[in-house]
């Protein structure tokens, strides 16, 4: 299967996984097992479950305890274990048994980002939040560093006790009030016996330590990656609780089973808010364990934030599709680490490189494009040869290819004596452009750009070229802006749920990073990244924010409040553009971007019960089995309600027109959480060829938690469209309050993954 690259990170290709692996039983793999509980039967604790399952697997495993090695309790009931093929028919046909799901392969997917969320020390809504105070978050990945000062406790108060949850750090690492709790749920390795030795949850490899210091690291003053981005370096919600769960290895990707087992235990430890930066690609989601997990998450009350993927531009390259969790798309932010590129004809284009140790001064250096012939590897610097071209003391055009791998794309010229670096974007990426390591001088500079030092390199017989590194330098730019490499929809497993729904910073984060070699270096490491995977602990940090400002929201009234009050203008007052230079579309950036004081106050919000995503589910077409698949407990739909995916009351709405279906209407419902007495009034904006009807245009209100509906039709007015999606808003007007829900219409909506 495909599986995501990591979004910051560059894996080794020679992956082992450990789902075929038992100590040399080449027929034994890991399978998830659902199962189905008796009435009868009580089970009282995470023991009970554990020994009830052993029991079932003890008449078809040879050795049922050490075959087994995840319970799930709390998100599914079922456990992970491995087995051989004739085990797996024999459990098949057992009066418990549910489903099978193969143990498939997932990977994991800030100085001044806060102020660009517009969060002020000492001021507005941050203050009015306490900065999250109380709240505890809980990130899945690849475990913590509490040595780090970004998560050092000084005047953290002590765990609340709802958090149940224990410590697995080993000596000289410990919990404290900030790192409240520590678990790892993966094997370092297994002995002949079938004893089992965890991996202690200390993250060696960086990506959870900056993920975690996004959402809710503590106030590090003169905090930098190398010089750059310096000033003070401060999580979201810097005054949560972290509760870290390892379920990844450090250099292997992660496994279906550990990341189920992650979040059910951080789900019965207690925390509030699950940040997820990691999945895999779109499956149905009865087959999606994580979306599997996350539901379960959701009836117990748990907000979950989830990376979108790193897969852009293209469509429907969205990985987090779930409507119960927020599916979290990328930003960039005012901040650039500039590069600016000098030709030998005076012209000068602006780009990014973390490069900053020194450049070339006043001098101009040869300039040499070793892709002139079109070989794709030779133009992208990836061939370590350079085509035959003689690179040394020259600064070095590349052209495409992966932007990820612009590290090693310096590395190998730096290798060849070659002086410096140029990457332009190829069309598809665009304007996109971000920081990254770089081991020569170098600058990344977009597609308009490249094109203009190509026909520069042409025009004369001896170009020449110098970079000049101008350090960080914040404003003068538009943002913020949809890069090239953030997941875009529609969903194909619930085309009428639009996704991504929120945009956050991802494009150029500062965070905390473990220092190398486990020293104790005097100063704090710092990195800066781009990825989903940074814009998913912002919007947890966000959600922390809410969740300690309004402590009886559900998670689906804080995930509304989040994408109607979102900002779908930039910095400049003009639409948010994507890659292209043009203005991005909702499957792009979902409703918008984040603007956390904004969503404190949304007026209105759209909120939805555990038992409404299941009407959901059933309204997707699945049978009664698949279902039982994604709930816990049993369920059968002709007992529900059964709703649509296009009427479940999600805060984006989306038109799901065919060639035969010209007409449609939904109906929402919203709660009144802002002045007790108010009136909204509808203002609509749609595409041509499309009329709506809202029924009725008023709202009003005369307490808080009042409910009040309202019905939208749609119908197409024209015939054929040369667009295949089209785009507008509906917004409920108040004195005080504008609550935006964006309408995405699809003209010839394909039928759903099933």
């Amino acid at each position: 299967m495909i599986i995501f690259l990591l979004l910051f990170f560059i894996l080794d290709a020679n992956i082992i996984s450990c789902a075929d692996i038992d100590g040399g039983a080449s027929k034994l793999q890991s399978y998830i097992i659902q199962v189905k509980q008796p009435k009868e039967l009580v089970l009282s604790s995470t023991e009970d479950f554990r020994q009830w399952h052993i029991s079932l697997l003890e008449s078809t495993a040879s050795s049922a305890v050490p075959r087994l090695y995840h319970s799930y309790d709390t998100v599914m009931n079922g456990f992970a274990a491995r087995l051989n093929q004739e085990e797996l028919d024999s459990i098949s046909k057992a009066e418990w048994f549910v489903y099978a799901h193969q143990n498939n392969i997932q990977t994991l997917e800030t100085t001044h980002s806060n102020s660009f969320l517009g969060l002020n020390y000492g001021q507005g809504f941050w203050n009015i939040s306490n900065y999250g105070k109380g709240v505890v978050i809980g990130v899945v990945d690849n475990g913590g560093r509490p040595d780090h000062p970004s998560f050092d406790d000084d005047g953290m108060p002590p765990p609340p006790p709802k958090y149940t949850g224990g410590c697995d750090f080993l000596p000289p690492y410990s919990c404290n009030n900030k790192i409240i709790g520590a678990r790892t749920v993966v094997e370092l390795f297994r002995t002949p016996t079938g004893e089992v030795i965890p991996d202690p949850p200390l993250d060696n490899f960086g990506h959870a330590t900056m993920t975690a210091s996004v959402a809710t690291g503590r106030l590090v003053k003169n905090a930098s990656a190398g010089g750059n981005a310096l000033g003070s370096a401060v999580g979201v919600a810097p005054l949560a609780h972290l509760a870290v769960y390892k379920v990844c290895h450090t250099n292997i990707p992660c496994e279906d089973a550990d990341i189920l087992q992650g979040i059910n235990t951080a789900v019965r430890d207690g925390v509030d808010i699950l940040s997820l930066s990691l999945g895999g690609p779109q499956v149905p989601l009865y087959m999606d364990l994580i979306a599997i997990g996350t539901l379960g998450a959701i009836e117990k009350g748990v907000f979950v934030s989830k990376s979108a993927g790193n897969f852009g531009p293209g469509p429907s390259s969205v990985t987090s599709v779930g409507p119960w969790v927020l599916s979290v798309a990328a930003g960039t932010i005012d901040r650039s680490i500039r590069a600016t590129v000098k030709l030998g004809n005076g012209k000068e284009f602006d780009g990014e490189s973390l490069y900053q140790s020194g450049d070339f001064g006043s001098a101009m250096l040869p300039l040499v494009y070793p892709g002139a012939n079109g070989d794709p590897n030779v133009t992208s610097c990836m061939d370590e040869k350079f085509g035959g071209v003689d690179i040394k003391g020259k600064i070095v055009l590349c052209e495409g290819g992966n932007i990820w791998d612009k590290t090693l794309r310096s590395t190998l010229i730096k290798n060849a004596n070659g002086a410096g670096m140029i990457l332009m974007n190829d069309a598809t990426y665009g304007y996109s452009k971000f920081p990254q390591e770089d081991h020569v001088p170098s600058s990344h500079v977009d597609h308009q750009a490249g094109l203009e030092i190509k026909a520069y390199l042409k025009s004369t017989q001896n170009p020449t070229a110098t970079i000049i590194q101008k350090g960080t330098i914040i404003g003068g730019i538009r943002a913020p802006t949809i890069p090239s490499f953030s997941s875009k929809g529609p969903s194909l497993v619930s085309p009428a749920i639009l996704k991504p729904d929120i945009t956050g910073p991802g494009v150029g984060i500062l965070g905390a990073f473990p220092n190398p070699g486990d020293s104790n270096l005097t100063t704090p490491k710092f990195v800066i990244r781009s990825g989903t995977s940074l814009s998913c602990p912002q919007l947890a940090g966000v959600a922390a924010l809410l969740k300690s400002a309004h402590p009886d929201w559900t998670p689906a009234m804080i995930k509304s409040a989040i994408m109607t009050t979102a900002d779908v203008l930039d910095n400049t007052g003009n639409p948010i553009i994507d890659e292209t230079g043009l203005p991005a579309s909702y499957f792009a950036m979902g409703a918008g971007h984040v603007n956390p004081t904004k969503a404190n106050d949304p007026g209105l919000v759209y909120d939805i019960k555990p038992e409404d995503y299941l009407r959901y589910i059933c309204g997707l077409g699945y049978n009664n089995s698949m279902i039982n698949y994604l709930a816990k407990h049993s369920v059968n739909c002709e007992m529900l309600m059964t709703t649509t995916d296009e009427d479940l009351n999600y805060p984006s709405i989306t038109v799901p027109f065919t060639p035969t279906i010209t007409k449609f209407s939904t109906t929402r419902e919203v709660t009144n959480v802002g002045e007790a007495v108010s009136t909204y009034w509808a203002d609509i904006e749609m595409p041509e060829g499309v009329e709506l009807v809202v029924q009725p245009t008023k709202l009003s209100f005369t307490q808080l938690n009042e409910k009040q509906k309202f019905k939208l039709t749609f119908t197409k007015t024209s015939g054929d469209n040369a667009s295949k999606s089209a785009q507008g808003y509906i917004k409920w007007v108040s004195t005080n309050h504008v609550v935006c829900s964006p309408i995405s219409i699809i003209f010839d909506q394909p039928p759903p993954l099933n």
